[in-house]
């Protein structure tokens, strides 16, 4: 199964940092925290939003995104309502990192500018700030898994009290 990994830098919102630990482990995707994050980690918002699912993550916190950049993750690839191109337009390989910034604020500018190539949107109406965060992550980790097939997850669900007939 290709690997694939969602970094939040600086969330702010306990339920929405929940929320993609949420989308995460029912896909598999690994999470990376970025601080300073606006809770605690032990937030009983947080736990509350993906509590059934806090077991089966494979998390990585780093204390700020110099140390994050640091470790030399890659190939890395912004979301941001701020990019030139749509998210749909890039291969994300085996391996890519999907990158969010907070809630408030986004990703530093800078970052963006030194990394154009790699900057994409999620398209919205023209005046409207972006998509919550936890919406946003979702709709780039669909677009990565499809871009994959959907390589390693089930994809035909079951009744619980009986079969599916054969014709659908």
């Amino acid at each position: 199964m290709p690997v694939l990994n969602i970094v939040l830098v600086e969330p702010q919102i306990p339920q929405n940092t929940g929320n993609v630990a949420r989308t995460c482990a029912v896909t598999g995707a690994r999470l990376h925290l970025v601080g300073p994050m606006g809770f605690a980690i032990d937030d009983k918002k947080l736990k509350r939003a993906g509590l059934d699912y806090w077991p089966q993550l494979d998390i990585t916190y780093y204390e700020s995104l110099f140390k994050f950049l640091s470790a030399e993750p890659g190939p890395l690839f912004y979301f941001t309502s701020k990019g030139p191109r749509r998210h749909t337009e890039l291969c994300y390989p085996d391996g890519a990192w999907l990158v969010f910034g907070r809630e408030d604020a986004g990703l530093p500018e800078t970052l963006l500018a030194e990394n154009p190539g790699t900057c994409v949107r999620i398209p919205m109406r023209r005046g409207e700030r972006c998509l919550n965060l936890s919406n946003a992550v979702a709709v780039g980790v669909y677009e990565a898994l499809r871009q994959w097939d959907f390589a390693g997850l089930e994809s035909r669900g079951q009744l619980t009290g009986r079969p599916w007939r054969e014709d659908v």
